[in-house]
């Protein structure tokens, strides 16, 4: 992998700052750019070249919905990853139709970031787990009682529920798990 240019898109100064420190100590970066709110991105993306944008979604000016559809108007094939405190379904709906192609908590730690940013730069997605299981939950909670019942999720072979790769030796199996709503 080539060495990457990442825009770090924010308006609290300590995060921002925080893990441009945490992401400058990987080998895999090579420069980090910087805004307080989506109008500053949007105002300087046409003067740089990035590979992947870690994007806040509530910022004074211009919140990161409203900047992720204005950038992907001027680079429709940039790389956003949303980073947030919520892991509410209204903002990740509205992030993925305006074009992010990951989703990661704030109170991710730096591992899951750097897997982030990579597999987003490589032109995969990623979305935190946590999120996942919060839509799973509330896709079940939102039913009519009378139309809950079970569900079957199928992991491909060799893949976890998030459609993670595992290995188990050399032998890779096909499972089924039923998800039973919460009452």
């Amino acid at each position: 992998m080539d060495k990457l240019r990442i825009y770090l898109v924010d308006d609290h100064k300590l995060f921002r700052e925080g893990l441009k420190l945490l992401l400058s100590t990987q080998d895999f970066v090579r420069h980090i750019y910087e805004a307080s709110n989506g109008r500053e991105f949007i105002e300087n993306l046409s003067f740089v070249d990035c590979d992947v944008v870690l994007m806040d979604i509530e910022m004074p000016e211009m919140n990161g919905i409203d900047a992720t559809i204005e950038a992907m108007k001027m680079k429709p094939n940039l790389k956003i990853i949303v980073l947030s405190m919520y892991g509410d379904e209204q903002y990740y709906y509205k992030m993925i139709d305006a074009g992010a192609k990951g989703f990661l908590l704030k109170n991710s730690g730096i591992d899951k970031a750097v897997t982030a940013i990579q597999k987003v730069a490589e032109g995969e997605s990623f979305f935190s787990e946590e999120l996942l299981v919060n839509i799973l939950n509330n896709m079940l909670h939102q039913r009519h009682p009378a139309e809950r019942g079970h569900e079957v999720i199928t992991v491909g072979v060799g893949e976890d529920l998030f459609g993670n790769r595992r290995r188990n030796g050399d032998r890779q199996s096909l499972r089924c798990i039923t998800v039973l709503p919460l009452i």
